[in-house]
């Protein structure tokens, strides 16, 4: 085997993935592990590093078949110092992430912030086609967002470009976000937001077969409000109405100003494929720009779980020049 392979490493709030990569692209082993949350994530670097060795050890991979590590973590995070100002559902704060990985493995490391690298990996392997231009939404327990402009991923001044789910959608009466702001995308199109106006819907008493759900399953989830829509109850069409609103005039509103083209949607509300897709089009289509509709093709992600770990190796082998 070659002597030119990446280490990808995507940390969640409940797994990590990792995963071996070829310089191609093309994934040799690919695992998870939990997080451990315990004392503050503590010893998530060193679970990582014993992970990677005991992989490669089980693949007789040697430790320079790889030439680094990239990884992706939730929050904000400088990626030019590898730095990590805030990531709230680990208990990182203000933690040097590469030096610690890089002391622990022994390999270079280049950190990015976690929907970064979905949308990297999107571009490299996936549904980006490799595009110049593009607009990555992830829909999932938030709203998370990358941009590529002119083949690069956008950073911005402190490192808090496309952070798209707080970009603000209702003005008035908004949810409160965990951000600290009210009304924000997030709060009105994400999976969490989906399943909590079920709950209002059935609270309001509203005639709907959510509550047959919820009866059988002692829960809702955003999937169940699609599936109840598509078979014709109301009150669940209302809901997607509403998020298919707001999603689509902010991400007309992001078109504007990115002219992408190609929007690239995942996290899991994507499965829901043309159902999602095909209204959202319309509405953003109605709020976009004639020539900016024309340049943008949407497209639902096509790597899943793979997304985070394929964009982290990729970012080390931008990072590595090798």
């Amino acid at each position: 085997m070659e002597n030119r392979n990446f280490i990808g490493v995507d940390i969640g709030g409940t797994t990590v993935k990792l995963a071996f990569i070829t310089y191609n692209g093309d994934i040799l082993s690919k695992w998870e592990i939990p997080t451990n949350k315990e004392g503050n994530g503590s010893s998530i670097v060193e679970d990582i590093a014993a992970s990677i060795k005991s992989k490669q050890e089980e693949l007789n991979f040697s430790h320079d078949q790889f030439i680094g590590i990239g990884v992706g973590a939730p929050g904000f995070v400088d990626v030019g110092e590898g730095f990590i100002y805030s990531a709230v559902n680990i208990g990182w704060e203000n933690y040097h992430l590469t030096t610690a990985l890089t002391e622990e493995t022994g390999y270079d490391a280049w950190l990015e912030n976690d929907a970064n690298l979905a949308a990297l990996g999107e571009n490299w392997k996936g549904a980006g086609g490799q595009a110049n231009h593009l607009i990555a939404v992830t829909l999932g327990t938030g709203v998370g967002g990358g941009i590529i402009g002119n083949g690069q991923l956008l950073h911005g001044a402190n490192g808090t470009v496309a952070e798209i789910g707080h970009m603000t959608a209702k003005t008035e009466n908004g949810r409160a976000c965990n951000c600290g702001k009210t009304g924000c995308l997030e709060t009105v199109a994400s999976a969490t937001a989906i399943v909590r106006s079920a709950y209002d819907a059935i609270e309001a008493g509203e005639k709907t077969t959510l509550q047959e759900i919820l009866r059988q399953n002692e829960t809702i989830s955003a999937r169940d409000v699609f599936q109840e829509a598509a078979k014709g109850d109301q009150a669940s069409q209302s809901i997607l109405d509403e998020v298919i609103h707001y999603l689509g005039i902010a991400i007309a509103n992001l078109a504007i100003a990115i002219n992408p083209t190609r929007i690239v949607i995942g996290g899991g509300v994507s499965q829901a494929g043309d159902q999602l897709l095909n209204p959202l089009r319309k509405v953003f289509d109605q709020n976009a720009l004639k020539r900016t509709s024309q340049a943008a093709e949407f497209v639902i992600a096509s790597l899943g779980n793979d997304a985070g770990v394929l964009g982290a190796a990729y970012l080390a082998k931008q990072k590595s020049g090798k």
